[in-house]
């Protein structure tokens, strides 16, 4: 087998300089990492690497950079086990395994042209940015861009620093809310659903981008479909425990599907009757 089918391998594992680690909320620390001279990962919005410490084990995290990053890419770790944890421990020159990119992205080339409408909760907003951080780069490829983020709290929120680079784009809006209010928020406190009915969309050429967690999607979903967007037109990328990211380990089916593979995005037509993707 030549050297070039051995680094296009599913199983090949790239070896991942850390060029910045930063704390950014109490459980989650920024990543940005290379990969050695020559090696690019050609990744999707929406795609995630399996990312390896020795001693430790491997974890899927999703990408939250834009391809049009090169150089490097970034990814948002929350500390939940032993693989997130020795990441945590880590610092700027460390080395770290990368394997991927793996799953289906956010459908780029679909979305070209149209009106898009990100919705994202918690977590789900690390994938969301790498797409969002596309469009932003590429504005004219897109028509009305319309930003909601959810938090649990202000101290949960991401990437707040980009919001006004954000809205200084042409036609570009921003909203936020957190679930519970602190005396130094003071912006919107609700549900992220609560952001949506202000929204003006025009249903025929709008497509939504939703990311959070599970629990969120149902209650997400009926205030877009109140839009009359369509479930064609309905973007979702789901969570599940992710193994080995090829399909093999079975831990991420669900009901035919391999989140891994055939997912993590997904369009709500296709899984809106799967009873355990939803």
């Amino acid at each position: 087998m030549s050297q070039e089918m051995l680094t296009k391998s599913l199983y090949d594992v790239m070896p991942g300089e850390l060029l910045k680690v930063e704390q950014v909320t109490e459980l989650e620390k920024y990543f940005e990492i290379s990969l050695p001279e020559g090696m690019d990962l050609d990744y999707e919005p929406g795609q995630f690497v399996m990312v390896s410490v020795p001693g430790a084990g491997e974890a899927p995290i999703s990408i939250c950079s834009s391809p049009t990053k090169k150089g490097a890419f970034d990814l948002i770790v929350r500390k939940v086990g032993a693989v997130t944890g020795a990441l945590h421990a880590m610092q700027a020159g460390d080395t770290v395994g990368i394997r991927g990119p793996f799953g289906r992205g956010f459908p780029v080339e679909l979305l070209k042209g149209k009106d898009l409408l990100f919705v994202g909760g918690g977590c789900g907003n690390v994938p969301l940015h790498s797409l969002i951080a596309y469009v932003m780069d590429n504005r004219d490829d897109f028509g009305k861009v319309d930003i909601l983020v959810g938090c649990k709290t202000s101290k949960d929120l991401f990437f707040t620093e980009e919001f006004d680079a954000w809205r200084s784009k042409p036609n570009v809006n921003v909203d936020c809310t957190v679930d519970q209010g602190s005396p130094e928020w003071d912006g919107k406190v609700g549900l992220i659903t609560t952001l949506i009915p202000p929204v003006e969309v025009d249903p025929d050429k709008t497509y939504a981008i939703v990311v959070g967690p599970p629990i969120m999607y149902k209650f997400v979903v009926k205030e877009i479909l109140d839009k009359k967007i369509p479930t064609s037109q309905i973007v979702v990328s789901l969570e599940r425990h992710m193994k080995c990211g090829v399909g093999k380990c079975g831990h991420c089916q669900i009901e035919g599907y391999y989140c891994c593979q055939d997912g993590p995005v997904f369009i709500y037509d296709e899984i809106k009757h799967n009873k355990e993707a939803l």
